[in-house]
């Protein structure tokens, strides 16, 4: 499903659009993440930026294997 791009408002911002580059480009410069690892962590934890935002954290600071 494509972003909605007439809902602006703060109910629109709650969700990543998994299926808009530019919003998992945004999303994975925020954290730090390349595009595949915010696409891997929209797969895994859906589009609930509030969760992602959590798991790109939690991620992030987890020690390298």
């Amino acid at each position: 499903m494509t972003d909605d791009k007439t809902k602006t408002g703060a109910a629109d911002r709650r969700q990543v659009a998994g299926g808009e580059t530019y919003e998992v480009d945004d999303f994975a410069h925020k954290h730090g993440l390349t595009r595949a690892a915010a696409r891997a962590l929209i797969k895994q934890h859906g589009n609930d930026r509030a969760t992602l935002d959590r798991a790109a954290e939690q991620q992030r600071r987890q020690p390298a294997h």
